[in-house]
This record gives structure tokens, C-alpha cells and sequence, in this order.
């Protein structure tokens, strides 16, 4: 008798939407980054559809912290 360890599916699933998230979100990093000086950045409300605009680096650093807060999580997983 083998006692393996089981994957629950749903377990999986979360792990692979983790993935495309960290995924997307290394794209939006590397977007920001090679944005020429004088570009703007515009940041969406949450739940809206209006934009703010906003200043490049404080965005770029957000955005970086969420991409290691989400490695995180899938470290933990």
C-alpha cells in the first residue's frame, strides 16, 4: 500500500491563477519600468471606471511590492 500525497483541484486551480497573476503582474513592472521619462501614468479607481493620474516611480513601487506580496503567497501555498 502507497501513500501518496493528494492534490485537492481546487488547490491546483488557485496555484495556477497565482501564477498568471504573478504572471501579469511582472508584465506591469516591466511595462512601467522602461516608460520614458515624460510619460504619464494613469491609475484606475478601484470599482470605477475613472482614471487618476499618478507619478511613475510611486507607481512602479506599488507595483512591485504586490508582485512580491503575491510571490509570497504562492510560497505559502
Amino acid at each position: 500500500m502507497t501513500f501518496g500525497l493528494r492534490t485537492n483541484p481546487t488547490d491546483s486551480k488557485l496555484i495556477r491563477v497565482t501564477k498568471l497573476q504573478i504572471k501579469e503582474q511582472k508584465i506591469v513592472v516591466d511595462e512601467l519600468s522602461n516608460l520614458k521619462k515624460g510619460r504619464k501614468v494613469y491609475i484606475q479607481q478601484r470599482n470605477s471606471n475613472i482614471f487618476f493620474l499618478a507619478d511613475r516611480g510611486q507607481t512602479l513601487g506599488s507595483c512591485k511590492k504586490e508582485l512580491d506580496n503575491m510571490k509570497k503567497e504562492l510560497q505559502d501555498m
